[in-house]
């Protein structure tokens, strides 16, 4: 089911029209991908952008998905006891980001829960066993963590969100 946004966004596939360099979002690394590469990257089909846009051509944020795969002994335990002993399958969150100017409106989160909506709606023709992602920063480790994201042992700023848990999330 998507996520609504409200009135005035849009949320679409990212497009060369897309006013990319003036997005900022106040972390270097997530503004350098949407400047430079999420674009290229999107062409070579190793990547899906999708923005939040605004009436005005602003892009409000973004989120870039990707399929990956973790080594079995990466993932903890738990999640791969019953699973076999070789590469597998996950989504990638690669990348998120809200422009500084709308920050603290809770984008971020709808953005987030979009992505994980679309990641759940992969699933269904391509599994996987987990989403992953790397935390930008503890800030970012601290908003993740509210969404059930966990740390990959022995690497505290990857982290996954088990299908379990996505599944929850998706039924909620």
């Amino acid at each position: 089911m998507p996520v609504i946004f409200p009135p005035g966004f849009v949320l679409e596939d990212l497009r060369r029209a897309h006013r990319r360099g003036a997005f900022a979002s106040g972390q270097a690394l997530v503004d350098g991908w949407l400047h430079t590469q999420a674009l290229q990257s999107q062409t070579k089909r190793l990547t899906v952008t999708r923005v939040l846009s605004v009436a005005d051509g602003d892009l409000a944020g973004y989120y870039t998905l990707a399929m990956g795969q973790v080594d079995f002994g990466d993932l903890p335990t738990p999640l791969v006891s019953k699973l076999p002993r070789r590469a597998l399958p996950v989504a990638v969150l690669a990348w998120l980001g809200v422009d500084a100017a709308y920050q603290e409106q809770g984008l971020g989160a709808r953005l987030l829960a979009q992505a994980l909506a679309d990641c759940h709606a992969a699933g269904e023709t391509f599994p996987f066993v987990a989403v992953v992602l790397d935390a930008a920063d503890p800030a970012s480790k601290a908003f993740y963590a509210h969404w059930d994201f966990r740390e990959i042992p022995g690497r505290p700023m990857k982290l996954y969100l088990s299908t379990a848990s996505l599944d929850a999330l998706m039924s909620a």
